[in-house]
């Protein structure tokens, strides 16, 4: 797999995020489109719009999970979704029958309709979107990382509702999450129903937790060297190690933490947990670093892969991560 990366335009946060992205990018002369064919797109779009205004006699003003306001002009029946989080969330709604297209990493997501268009992560192409005439796209926050810019705002000026869902600080924020996208879809009912299931799954998982007499030390790394990188406090991940009964190493630095071997030696964790799969050997890597021999995760043997989609998306599916991470924490606890 391999991955691209523009470093005067996407930042150490947006560059952990596109670490599990296979970004298929293009220059900008490439996604030149023909004038008029644009033109008639949004013309298309406007007159779409406009004529069913008639139709759409109620809108509604929202704020967005970014802390925008959004306007819905009307019911929502066609949905893009930009992010392979916010396209779980919609799956496990039950509501994918809405989506008219998704980004190019949801493909893998079983449960999407066949045939739906695929939209590039950092550069969705305007006149495909203008052309689906969907009613509402909800966008990653890491989208505008690729252009440095909104790519939606042709779309929102044509008169299209666009929202966004950042990457979650928490679990909580994943609720959250998940409630936002119910509520759009009119499916209040399957997002209360989600997060309950979620929360008796979390609780299942964790059951253990309040009984540990010996809290252990966890470094999850989702780069590996020669950039190593992890997550620290304010990051969903790092709610997770905790969630789970263990004690992230680098919770004392904020969210996005690019660690030095010496770093991780001196604070010498108890277990080592990644997400890494796009190289090969990803546990014999780490255990083959130099001075790695002597952090007591590799002495014991407790060096453990995590699912990487599973541990990137802030969706209902974090608990197959949690799930994982626990079993590798705490083995002892678990079946």
């Amino acid at each position: 797999m391999r991955t691209f990366f523009a470093a005067s335009r996407i930042g150490p946060r947006e560059k952990a995020m596109s670490l599990f992205l296979t970004v298929r990018r293009r220059p900008h002369a490439g996604t030149a489109m023909k004038i008029n064919g644009f033109l008639i797109a949004i013309l298309t779009a406007l007159a779409v719009t406009l004529g069913a205004s008639c139709d759409r006699n109620t809108s509604a003003v929202v704020t967005d999970r970014a802390g925008r306001q959004v306007t819905l002009s009307g019911p929502v029946r066609r949905v893009v979704s930009t992010a392979p989080s916010n396209t779980e969330i919609i799956v496990d709604l039950g509501m994918a029958r809405m989506l008219v297209a998704v980004d190019i990493h949801s493909e893998n997501i079983v449960d999407i309709p066949p045939g739906l268009p695929l939209l590039d992560f950092f550069f969705p192409d305007a006149e495909v979107l203008l052309g689906l005439q969907p009613d509402l796209i909800i966008a990653s926050g890491h989208n505008p990382t690729g252009a440095g810019a909104d790519p939606f705002s042709l779309l929102t000026e044509a008169g299209i509702a666009v929202v966004y869902i950042p990457m979650s600080d928490s679990i909580e924020d994943i609720y959250l999450d998940i409630a936002f996208v119910a509520e759009l879809l009119g499916a209040q009912a399957q997002g209360e129903a989600l997060i309950r299931s979620m929360r008796a799954e979390i609780a299942d998982i964790t059951r253990f937790v309040p009984g540990l007499q010996n809290r252990r030390s966890v470094y999850f790394e989702i780069s590996p060297a020669p950039d190593m990188m992890t997550f620290g406090r304010n990051s969903f991940i790092g709610d997770m190690i905790t969630t789970i009964g263990g004690d992230n190493i680098f919770e004392d630095e904020p969210w996005l933490v690019m660690p030095g071997a010496e770093s991780v030696i001196s604070r010498n964790p108890d277990v080592i947990l990644t997400n890494v799969n796009w190289i090969d050997d990803p546990i014999g890597e780490i255990k083959g670093r130099p001075g790695f021999n002597h952090i007591n995760a590799v002495a014991n043997d407790r060096v453990h892969p995590i699912d990487t989609d599973a541990s990137v998306r802030n969706s209902a599916r974090i608990t197959v991560a949690l799930r994982q991470m626990a079993r590798a924490v705490y083995p002892e606890h678990h079946d």
